[in-house]
């Protein structure tokens, strides 16, 4: 890992959900000299606003349809309510914290995905401003960054925040981006009981698919996880932020969650 900083990639429920023994240990990562950026989620906030505007949340293919009303719903879930929530978070526990969705400085530059005509305003990303996270972390401040992308016209994308964050660890440098979950990684039934695997490849997650031992929504997350395996990303961690000091043992020690790595 580019030892000085990684990319740690969260759901904004989840992060909600997470003791404030968690921003700690973020704050005394970033004391330490070892920079966090996080890039989030929010899918359950923005679905329960879409709801009560009255607006249908449909997917296809896990990606939200996003026409224009439903991009201003989720910019402003995103952008403006969860990612100050989390940078709030950060300062109250003594951890200095800068937030930016994907268009603030063409941060996160989108193309329209290939199957536009079917899910709309959802974009690729083709370009991460690195320059411009480099210069906050430069500051002093952990970057918390929303996934809205922009094209060079202006016009706003919906991005995945799976993509986002993989993309953003590819352009950063950073070999090992961190997925931080509610489950404490891949697990499998060895004699009668659940163990959670070191490592995994992803033909390993393919067969425990196909077996049904990745089941349910363990499926989305791991798919997402092996899809920011591009670039510099040589491997991905998924932990249980719950579990006491996760990004310090992840980071120092990495014996802890699931590796998933592409061979």
């Amino acid at each position: 890992m580019n030892n000085q900083r990684f990319v740690m990639k969260c759901g904004g429920s989840t992060l909600a959900a997470l003791p404030d023994a968690f921003f700690e240990d973020l704050r005394d990562l970033q004391a330490g000299g070892i920079q966090p950026v996080i890039v989030h989620g929010g899918g359950p906030a923005i679905n329960e606003t879409l709801g009560k505007l009255g607006i249908e949340s449909r997917f296809v293919s896990g990606l939200r349809v996003t026409d224009e009303a439903t991009l201003d719903v989720v910019e402003m879930v995103l952008a403006g309510r969860i990612n100050k929530e989390i940078v709030r978070k950060l300062q109250q526990n003594g951890a200095k914290s800068i937030g930016l969705s994907g268009t603030d400085g063409k941060l996160i530059v989108a193309k329209p995905v290939s199957n536009a005509s079917e899910v709309g305003l959802v974009g690729d990303v083709i370009g991460v401003n690195a320059s411009l996270v480099e210069g906050i972390i430069e500051l002093g401040y952990l970057p918390v960054i929303a996934p809205i992308g922009i094209d060079e016209a202006g016009q706003r994308y919906n991005i995945n925040a799976d993509t986002a964050a993989g993309a953003v660890a590819s352009e950063l440098g950073v070999n090992m981006m961190i997925v931080v979950t509610d489950v404490p990684g891949i697990m499998r039934t060895v004699n009668g009981e659940k163990v959670v695997l070191p490592q995994v490849t992803f033909a390993d997650i393919e067969e425990m698919i196909q077996s049904e031992e990745i089941y349910g929504g363990m499926i989305p997350k791991v798919r997402a996880a092996m899809s920011c395996l591009h670039g510099n990303v040589k491997e991905v961690l998924i932990v249980d932020g719950s579990t006491e000091r996760v990004l310090s043992r992840a980071v120092t020690e990495g014996n802890i969650g699931t590796r998933i790595v592409r061979t």
